[in-house]
């Protein structure tokens, strides 16, 4: 059988995604306040037999560049307006079957007994669907909101989040899988023996326990019922990151099952593909068990571009066009200053990027970097191309075209699968749903229909493991 890829959608509980001027698209619904917005995007990824959709979030309204907060709200920039993402996908989990929904959260401002339980309250109730994608934070605004001056240094922020995830295991194992006994006859709701507390103190965090969600997910009626599944559905979310730095790309080895990555060249994508999955070794894992998803943002057309005796057909090219005229650099620079946490304002637009000191996204800005000093750009050219999408890659054609492109860097051995994020809602994902997605089927690319309930069966995952993997001993020559 063929080896098939994967799909999930990238969404941000806003009114865009990676594309900036999705909002001002003449086809984008910008009714992202309300619940009927989110859950009509579920079932349209759920038509289309995606693995996952998750949400990107921030914990402010960007406010570095210019040393303000006017500049993000004026261009509608990444950031300017977000809901909480763990109530959008509740909502969407009542509204949907099979797809996952992936949830933002950060280790550095919430406290492990709370990520804990939010996400063991989230997959029961969506039925074993859910994914934590494991943020540390990057940004001073972010500090500020959780009364801090300034947010911890890059390499610290990775050693509390790894003692954040070991102290969340914890706290999710604190129930044994039978320890629900909810016995009506003997009176006996719970097995004490089968609860403990975790006891925890560390560096960072200090936490007493039990969690207070069971991992049991059936309710017995009786004794005779006891031989009836009693494990929650997925033990706890699959774990998310997008660790592209030398220091995220070891957390991530570590921890993350699915894996969110931007590059817009081949090169790339593979070199982040063969190292990240190299180093999980380290952590006595199995690389296949890493799903890397590079993201792209796709243009569907009947036709690649015009010509004269088509003049009714819809065109990728000028589909791309359109979108990319919508562009104001100075939008992309707003998010950039954010996701770097530097003020680019205060450098020359008309010169090339500068390799300054950043405190945020590193693993991005090295990425900018790459391509100014490659490309010629300057620093107004990457704002550009930051506003066209955070410098993710646009696959512009025809069903055939785009699917020829997904599968090469698929079988080129840069992906297991692929991030769509759309540039205008929901519009983007119903093209790609009703035109592209058949073509990876006819292939045998991609699912026809889904084979199990969870999105660790989605995703080929295995029962999850509740002992946090530790770094393997390295071997000895002889």
């Amino acid at each position: 059988m063929t080896k098939q890829l994967h799909l999930a959608g990238f969404l941000i509980a806003s009114h865009l995604t990676h594309s900036h001027p999705a909002w001002r698209h003449p086809l984008n619904d910008l009714n992202f306040l309300r619940p009927e917005f989110y859950q009509n995007l579920g079932r349209i990824l759920e038509r289309g037999k995606f693995d996952f959709v998750f949400f990107a979030d921030g914990l402010m309204i960007p406010s570095r560049y210019g040393a303000g907060i006017t500049d993000t709200l004026r261009y509608g920039s990444q950031g300017a307006a977000f809901l909480d993402p763990a109530f959008v996908v509740a909502t969407m989990a009542v509204a949907t079957e099979y797809i996952g929904l992936g949830v933002t959260r950060s280790t550095t401002y919430s406290a492990p007994f709370e990520l804990a339980r939010t996400f063991a309250s989230l997959d029961h109730l969506s039925r074993g669907r859910i994914a934590w994608n494991v943020v540390t934070s990057h940004n001073t605004a972010e500090a500020k909101n959780f009364g801090f001056e300034e947010h911890l240094e890059h390499e610290i922020r990775y050693d509390k989040a790894d003692e954040f995830i070991e102290v969340a295991y914890k706290l999710w194992d604190s129930w044994q899988e039978d320890a629900l006994v909810l016995d009506k006859e003997t009176g006996l709701f719970a097995d004490p023996t089968k609860v403990r507390h975790i006891n925890h103190e560390g560096r960072w965090f200090k936490s007493q326990g039990p969690l207070t969600v069971p991992r049991s997910s059936f309710a017995l009626a009786s004794p005779k019922e006891k031989t009836l599944p009693k494990a929650s559905p997925q033990a706890r979310p699959a774990i998310m990151q997008a660790g592209s730095s030398d220091r995220g790309k070891e957390f991530a080895s570590r921890w993350a099952e699915i894996l969110f990555e931007i590059d817009p060249t081949p090169e790339g994508r593979k070199a982040y593909y063969d190292d990240v999955k190299s180093r999980a070794v380290k952590y006595g894992r199995n690389p296949d068990d890493i799903k890397i998803f590079p993201a792209v943002i796709p243009f569907v057309g009947e036709t690649e571009a015009m010509s004269n005796d088509k003049p009714l057909r819809v065109y990728a090219k000028e589909k791309q066009a359109f979108h990319n005229q919508l562009v104001d650099p100075i939008a992309g620079l707003v998010t950039l200053s954010s996701h770097m946490d530097y003020d680019f304002s205060q450098l020359p637009l008309d010169e090339p990027v500068k390799d300054v000191q950043v405190g945020g996204i590193r693993g991005l800005f090295e990425l900018a970097l790459r391509l100014s000093k490659k490309e010629g750009l300057t620093l107004r050219d990457i704002g550009r191309l930051y506003a066209e999408g955070i410098l993710l890659p646009h696959l512009v054609g025809t069903p055939t075209q785009i699917a020829d492109q997904l599968e090469e860097s698929f079988k080129n051995g840069e992906a297991d699968g692929f991030i769509i994020s759309a540039a205008y809602l929901p519009g983007a994902f119903e093209e790609f749903v009703e035109f592209v997605v058949p073509e990876l089927q006819r292939r045998g690319l991609f699912r026809k229909e889904y084979t199990g309930k969870t999105l660790r069966d989605h995703l080929l995952l295995g029962k999850a493991s509740l002992t946090p993997p530790v770094r393997q001993p390295e071997p000895v020559g002889i």
